[in-house]
């Protein structure tokens, strides 16, 4: 059972996940309750090309994906400015657009070999530099949620209330939107940008299912997530798979998993209750 902890590697990866996870743990049931799902995906999408020019010119991915993110933010303000255009089809045009441009850098003949890493992430491989990135973000998105937490709290169950206690939910929001697009340009360098929406919505959208307070489902999303980490880093180690992979894969069983048990510790639910728990997820 402790064999793969005497394997360096593995115990670097396991550091790194935990920080992830404590990390995408907190973060995503924000994104799960604000109905930020495919918003998270597409930030993750946006950067590929930051990513792939990093790559290409030898620097770290942080060092692209950050002026990615940016770019496509301004990107999709700009477009859904344009008149008959709705924000989701902003956003849809913008993330293919720049996805796209990624694949197209990525192919070509200056690329450097092993850009797959990118896509499905190297958790396997983390630096030291990695290791302080993921550290570092796990304590700025402690302290950026607590701040915020109250805000959160009032926009996300009483967007109208909030306004009328004073607590403007836009503030909150990109707070929330500003922390995730951080989380994910230092996860993305272990998961990979196909895979690391799943650390953000998974472990959120499975605790959702067991519990209905805001304080419970932050620590279970986070137990969910670290325990999916280490059982995904298990399977890589045992089986020979790839970690990214075997992690999203240890998630989604986490997820499916919890939609019986949710069953039972909640009790029947109305129709209305499940085709909005649907919606969420």
């Amino acid at each position: 059972m402790f064999e793969p902890f005497q394997d360096e590697f593995l115990r670097r990866a396991i550091v790194e996940m935990t920080l992830i996870a404590v990390t995408g743990g907190a973060l995503g049931c924000w994104v799960v309750l604000y109905r930020l799902s495919y918003a998270a995906e597409s930030l993750a999408h946006s950067i590929f090309p930051g990513l792939v020019l990093a790559a290409i010119a030898g620097v770290p991915l942080l060092l692209g994906g950050a002026p990615a993110i940016l770019l496509a933010a301004l990107a999709i303000a700009a477009v859904s400015r344009v008149p008959g255009v709705s924000r989701e089809a902003a956003v849809g045009v913008v993330v293919t657009t720049m996805f796209g441009l990624g694949t197209l850098l990525a192919l070509s003949p200056s690329s450097p070999p092993g850009l797959q890493g990118i896509l499905f992430g190297d958790i396997l491989g983390p630096s030291d530099g990695d290791l302080v990135a993921a550290a570092a973000l796990a304590v700025v998105v402690a302290i950026g949620l607590t701040l915020v937490h109250a805000r959160l709290l009032t926009g996300g169950f009483d967007r109208a209330a909030a306004r009328s206690l004073g607590a403007s939910p836009g503030i909150a929001e990109a707070v929330l939107m500003t922390l995730l697009a951080a989380a994910i340009v230092v996860a993305v360098q272990g998961l990979g940008n196909l895979l690391v929406v799943a650390v953000f919505v998974g472990p959120a959208a499975a605790a959702r299912q067991l519990t209905e307070r805001i304080a419970p489902m932050i620590g279970l999303a986070i137990a969910i997530a670290v325990l999916a980490g280490l059982v995904g880093l298990y399977l890589s180690y045992y089986a020979g798979t790839a970690g990214g992979a075997s992690i999203a894969l240890a998630i989604v069983a986490a997820y499916l998993l919890s939609l019986p048990l949710g069953g039972l510790l909640r009790g029947p639910r109305s129709s209305e209750a499940a085709t909005s728990e649907a919606t969420i997820v």
